[in-house]
């Protein structure tokens, strides 16, 4: 029976190769050097579509000439000269710098950097830690999958920069006084380079409670004081920014008003208009929990805690996915006991040799490109004209008209849906049902030309298209139509 086994056992060695587990090694390290590479050329690869990124620019535009943030609100027609809340404003300006020294192209990669780099801080963290190189692999691409559709140029990517950060400072467990003095300045700067620092408070009190759970379960891991220390930190980051505690009235604001006008990112996935994006963050979600089953060592109760919560939140909200995909990457890319049995190494200028060849190659294979519902030709058309004044536009739509005309012209509506209130959203709603008819928005708004999708503002497009004698239509594409008033040059 002995000899049985033997020789059973001698045919399993027999049919392995030896060389099969250098050969997997190889391939994963490859794989993991490759990373930051394939996922900036993926960014580098997709239009730029959100349409609020306008205006930011040039309000960062506007802090950088004045050297501090605007107090007055300059673009609104409706509202010229009151307060202007400074949100994100080092954040506008630091992307204003960009494009004015690297035009669209620097801009795509300044963001497109501040977007990995939260996710790259994570894992690298995760790496130095002991998780091997294919759960580190495995971790970025899946949070990459998920995150990817909410991706766009906007001082969001700071946030992703900054909270992922956050957390590799908490996964390579300094010294609690070294993680606090880390900690702290980096809660400031991302309070005002995007205003969602509060997302801080909640994840370092998960964070914090996972940590206190696994210590009362096994007294030999380490307290989370660092964590626990850095919640009311995180709460006072959010009123250190020029606002103060406006800042929170804004955001709240914010939040009520984007909910008002129905912007799909406020709101929960099981909405129809979710629903795609529903899919990913469900397979990533199914993946890292199944990933849990494989009980190497303790579970790591802090990251699992911090990845509800967020998962959660992004239930209820779409915009806090990308804060869940960061956060998704130390679940999956935990430490393993048996970390990279095969000793094999690239060479450590592979990973940024391979990242530079792309930012150097994707610019020029895939020059910078917009979305189509973008009415960049249609404000281009409006330009060329001698109009000057307010143009009354749809707020998709005021980004753009602000970028190419400020100070020549000035908006009836944007995308900031915090700068309006609740009756002027109610009555743009009007307008696009036909209720608020064109004689109307002429006594209020006095506007000098109009931007807008006749798709969407059907009515308003029909009266303006019938009422020849005072307006005429000198553009039209598949997104976008202008008017201008008769007598216009």
């Amino acid at each position: 029976m002995a000899a049985t086994e033997d020789l059973a056992r001698v045919r399993r060695e027999r049919s392995v190769s030896p060389a099969r587990p250098e050969r997997r090694a190889w391939f994963i390290q490859w794989v993991l050097a490759l990373a930051p590479a394939l996922m900036m050329a993926v960014l580098l690869s997709r239009a730029v579509w959100d349409v609020d990124i306008f205006w930011q620019l040039k309000l960062g535009e506007l802090i950088l000439h004045a050297g501090h943030p605007i107090h007055r609100e300059p673009f609104s027609i409706t509202h010229l000269g009151e307060p202007l809340p400074a949100i994100a404003w080092l954040g506008q300006a630091l992307f204003a710098q960009a494009r004015l020294l690297g035009g669209w192209t620097g801009l795509r990669i300044f963001d497109a950097l501040c977007w990995c780099g939260g996710f790259w801080a994570l894992a690298a963290a995760c790496r130095r830690r002991g998780a091997s190189a294919a759960a580190t692999a495995l971790g970025l691409a899946l949070a990459f999958i998920g995150a990817l559709p909410a991706a766009s140029i906007r001082p969001q990517s700071f946030a992703a920069l900054c909270f992922g950060s956050l957390l590799a400072l908490l996964k390579l467990e300094l010294r609690t006084w070294q993680t606090v003095a880390f900690a702290v300045p980096l809660l400031v700067l991302w309070q005002n380079l995007h205003p969602s620092v509060s997302i801080a408070a909640v994840v370092l009190a998960a964070h914090a409670g996972g940590g206190w759970l696994a210590w009362f379960r096994d007294r030999s891991r380490s307290r989370p004081w660092a964590a626990s220390l850095l919640v009311p930190a995180a709460g006072l980051a959010t009123l250190a920014t020029p606002d103060g505690l406006s800042a929170i009235v804004v955001s709240a604001r914010n939040a009520q008003a984007s909910m008002l006008v129905g912007a799909s990112e406020w709101l929960p996935l099981w909405i129809p208009a979710n629903w795609t994006n529903a899919i990913p963050v469900l397979a990533v979600t199914l993946v890292a929990a199944l990933s849990l089953r494989r009980r190497e060592g303790p579970l790591p109760w802090n990251d699992i805690a911090t990845m509800a919560v967020l998962l959660a939140a992004t239930i209820t909200a779409y915009r806090f996915v990308l804060f869940w995909a960061i956060a998704v990457v130390p679940v999956i890319a935990r430490p393993s006991r048996q970390r990279d049995t095969v000793e094999f190494r690239l060479p450590p200028w592979i990973m940024p040799a391979a990242l530079a060849a792309v930012l150097a190659a994707l610019p020029v294979l895939r020059p910078t490109h917009f979305s189509e519902n973008l009415p960049l030709a249609a404000v281009a058309r409006l330009r060329a004209t001698a109009v000057t004044g307010t143009i009354f536009t749809e707020p998709e739509f005021g980004g753009v008209v602000i970028d190419a005309g400020y100070p020549r012209w000035r908006v009836s509506y944007d995308g900031r849906y915090y700068r309006y209130t609740d009756d002027e959203w109610g009555r743009f709603g009007q307008v696009l049902d036909g209720s608020v008819r064109l004689s109307e928005i002429e006594r209020r708004y006095r506007p000098a030309a109009f931007v807008l999708r006749p798709s969407h503002s059907t009515p308003l497009c029909q009266e303006l298209d019938r009422d020849r004698s005072r307006w005429r239509r000198i553009w039209q594409d598949q997104g976008a139509a202008v008017w201008i008033p008769v007598g216009a040059s």
